[in-house]
């Protein structure tokens, strides 16, 4: 919200030396987020003053039209004698009042004016437009044209109102009533300690049976209906330039005076108004909830088709207005010439003040992707007992300023209500902020919001009509505390618990990200949602159990509207995110959790907030959430060993996934199983299984390798890219992560290699699993460290397969005997396996 400063100070008084930013100082100690502070003017300097046009010559042979014009500008320019100058704009006319900058003076942005030359001529200064004056946005896009009884020579800085202060605040959901220049002067008088000139204590005349026929039947969704009725407008009538520098200085365009001068009594008060053209309503108006599949044509000419749940204003034919949101086009204000004169051809108007139910705005709102001045009003609370006062105000200006007559008849339909009270201790404040601030101070902070307060210990508050969100005691609390300065609250450390410290579940999730990182790996934490179209770029199956997905039912984003399945496509994102930045030699991880559906739906309860939880109550809130495995996946591609003197480097492969898993393994104290597997995005061959034993049995806990080339066109990744995920929760349930020291033997190890030949289909998975069973207790350890394939040599189809096997006896020195043994029983384990045989 865009508070003038020159606007606020006409129900405050301020001291005449406070700026801007004092004013800003103090609205923040208050509790409001004032986040800047706009000096209009502070970089323009006169002479800008007032000229009648006298002549416009039309200059021939140029690319554009062009204008010479002789302006006359009083005394202004020294001499009396008319100004010369060459101008471009065609919105201007001879006889016209417009806005002459002389040489001398300096416009917005540091532009300096002096007399030039131009298309031949020699202009002596500028016929300025309201962007040029950093004005704002006027509707005409071209010079400024002043009511035709504006004074020649008159200081058009003063005139315009070019200089002042602007606070741009930031109001939160709960604040609404700080969504005008009313409540904003409240929060204002209240920092300062001065009194408020309330613009909304109006005399107001009682409602009659002459007024505008209204009929509302949803009482829930409008609780209040005030329409009045003004009849004679002159055509001709245009809004006054104070009013339209108000308005582009709060951020809205000047559009024709019956519409300004309802959104300026919005802006002064904060209730929301529409002005209908009489004689374009046909009936009485209505309040009702829409019928499924009604249209309408809003101001903005978009034809919507209405939901049930819309609330909407009728007459005789239909709906002609989106209550709270936007009126229909059918009973528009109609203009003519509006960008140049800002006249309108409609003399008789009725005038709508209303309050609508928050919830109801909120959702027709969103639901039309439809967001306005008045829906933003009524979704953060509007004040119901400011409406006829609204209507009261526009009627007044629409009197005052076109000459209008007011009829007698005044329309008011309300919902029977009672005020919101609350019951509060006096001392509430006192134990919430840890300051004891007395009962006095309590009372007079609560009655300077605007509420009624009876009672000694106990105090009655009575909540202020324009206050909608306080509730609760701990609301009146809050009240109490910001009035008083979050800046006086003491600062109290909390104690912390001894003996307590990170779960061994932290410490395992903690180690894994320290060793990843110290494998060469970046941490990239991504959002959890996902499109489902990810799937099909993934190559994931159709009955693929990740497929399954939770649907989000108010996503974040339309785009993505469900929960990950799989860590791989937010971190395969960054991977191209950082490729397409030059980052091309890239080693990504993430830890996180993925979500799977149940099979049985339920509805979380909605529990009390009077008690803890009890145990029941919690596993019902477990049972109705989607499972959430915690998974451990990571990403590279390019470079994972860089080149130099030192080397030639290496380019990231398939076994690096693999080791990274293995890496992670190790970290949970888990034995980590490694075949040859093959699964959706992964590259058929270059995919590994990654398995663990779980009761005996076998289970495949993720994958690692080299990603589809197709997978890598679809998602637009470089070439070579490999990935590993696993289930981090599966691998702590079979893991030991006590810690092991090193067993040192006193007795020699025993080394013996052995070359075997099998077919190249064979994974070498395979004839490990079987040499490690072969050679028995003995074998300390075993390590593949030459892979060779040669037709000529191994035949077609043949690979050979080199190991380097370990022995070691715990109690005796092992005899050659012994080893060789040892060897020969792995080696025949093996041939009768896999069909190897020893290499020759």
């Amino acid at each position: 919200m865009r508070i003038p400063l020159s606007w606020l100070r006409e129900y405050v008084d301020l001291p005449a030396t406070e700026t801007g930013r004092d004013v800003q100082a103090k609205l923040i100690s208050a509790g409001l987020e004032v986040e800047t502070v706009e000096h209009l003017g502070a970089d323009l300097k006169g002479p800008l003053v007032v000229g009648r046009v006298l002549t416009i010559e039309e200059l021939e042979g140029f690319k554009k039209p062009i204008r010479f014009c002789t302006v006359d500008v009083g005394q202004a320019n020294g001499t009396g004698e008319p100004q010369e100058i060459v101008c471009g704009a065609r919105n201007f006319a001879v006889g016209d009042k417009v806005v002459v900058v002389l040489p001398g003076a300096t416009l917005p942005g540091g532009f300096s004016i002096s007399a030039r030359k131009t298309y031949g001529k020699t202009s002596h200064g500028m016929i300025c437009s309201s962007d040029e004056l950093g004005m704002g946005d006027d509707g005409t896009h071209g010079i400024i044209v002043l009511p035709p009884e504006t004074e020649v020579g008159k200081d058009a800085i003063e005139l315009l109102e070019l200089v002042d202060e602007v606070l741009d605040i930031a109001v939160t959901a709960n604040r609404g009533d700080c969504l005008s220049i009313r409540g904003v002067a409240r929060e204002t008088a209240i920092a300062y300690g001065l009194p408020l000139r309330d613009p909304a204590l109006l005399d107001v005349p009682g409602p009659n049976a002459f007024g505008y026929p209204v009929k509302v039947s949803d009482p829930a969704g409008c609780d209040r209906f005030t329409a009045r009725t003004v009849t004679g407008l002159s055509p001709e009538a245009r809004s006054p330039i104070w009013l339209k520098r108000r308005l582009q200085k709060v951020g809205m365009r000047p559009i024709s005076l019956a519409v300004d001068v309802t959104n300026y009594v919005m802006m002064e008060l904060g209730q929301p108004l529409h002005a209908y053209d009489r004689g374009l309503v046909q009936g009485t108006i209505g309040v009702r909830r829409a019928g499924e599949g009604e249209k309408i044509v809003t101001l903005d000419g978009v034809e919507r088709k209405l939901h049930a749940e819309d609330l909407v204003i009728t007459d005789d034919r239909g709906p002609i207005g989106l209550a709270g949101v936007m009126g229909g086009a059918d009973t528009e204000i109609a203009d003519h010439d509006a960008g140049e004169n800002g006249g309108s051809s409609t003399t008789d108007v009725v005038i709508e003040a209303a309050h609508f139910d928050q919830v109801a705005i909120a959702r027709t709102a969103r639901r039309h992707k439809l967001s306005s001045e008045a829906s933003r009003r009524f979704e953060r609370g509007v004040d119901p007992q400011a409406a006829a006062a609204a209507a009261q105000r526009t009627v007044d200006l629409l009197v005052l300023l076109a000459g209008g007559t007011a009829e007698a008849g005044v329309t008011e339909v309300v919902a029977p209500s009672a005020p919101h009270t609350i019951t509060v201790a006096a001392d509430h404040p006192d134990k919430v902020a840890g300051v004891s601030y007395g009962r006095e101070t309590v009372v007079r902070r609560l009655q300077e919001v605007g509420c009624d307060v009876y009672g000694q210990d106990e105090l009655i508050v009575t909540v202020p009509s324009w206050r909608p969100d306080l509730t609760d005691p701990n609301d009146l609390a809050e009240e109490v505390i910001r009035l008083e300065g979050y800046e006086n609250l003491p600062s109290t450390l909390p104690r912390p618990p001894a003996g307590r410290g990170l779960t061994a579940r932290q410490r395992l999730h903690r180690r894994i990200g320290r060793a990843l990182a110290g494998a060469g790996y970046v941490e990239a934490l991504n959002y959890p949602f996902v499109s489902e179209q990810v799937f099909d770029q993934l190559g994931l199956e159709a009955d693929d159990p990740a497929r399954r997905v939770v649907r989000l039912v108010n996503p974040l984003s339309d785009e993505e509207p469900a929960l990950r399945t799989t860590l791989l496509p937010g971190l395969l994102g960054a991977l191209r995110r950082n490729d397409g930045r030059g980052a091309h030699d890239l080693a990504l991880f993430e830890t996180g959790l993925v979500f799977q559906p149940r099979d049985e739906q339920r509805t979380a309860v909605n529990l009390s907030v009077d008690r803890r939880p009890s145990e029941d109550d919690i596993a019902a809130l477990d049972a109705a959430l989607p499972y959430q495995p915690r998974h451990v996946a990571v990403v590279l591609a390019g470079a994972r060993e860089q080149a130099g003197w030192w080397g030639r480097g290496r380019a990231g492969d398939w076994a690096d996934a693999v080791e990274a898993a293995r890496t992670v393994a190790r970290e949970a104290g888990a034995e980590l199983g490694v075949r040859k597997g093959q699964y959706g995005p992964w590259h058929p061959g270059r995919c590994a299984e990654l398995t663990v034993t779980v009761d005996g049995a076998e289970r495949v806990i993720g994958h690692a390798g080299e990603l589809h080339p197709r997978v890598l066109k679809n998602l637009g990744l470089p070439a070579r890219a490999c990935a590993m995920e696993l289930d981090l929760d599966a691998l702590e349930q079979v893991g030991d992560d006590t810690p092991q020291a090193p067993g040192i033997s006193t007795f020699p190890v025993a080394t013996q290699d052995v070359a075997l030949v099998v077919d190249a289909f064979v994974p070498a998975s395979d004839v490990e699993a079987a040499l490690r069973e072969g050679a028995g207790e003995l074998l300390e350890s075993i390590r593949l460290f030459d892979v060779y394939e040669n037709a000529e040599q191994l035949g077609e189809g043949r690979k050979s397969l080199a190991y380097a096997l370990r022995f070691r006896a715990t109690d005796r020195t092992l005899t050659v005997d012994e080893a060789s043994a040892a060897r020969e029983a792995a080696v025949t384990l093996a041939g009768d396996r896999t069909g190897a045989t020893l290499r020759a």
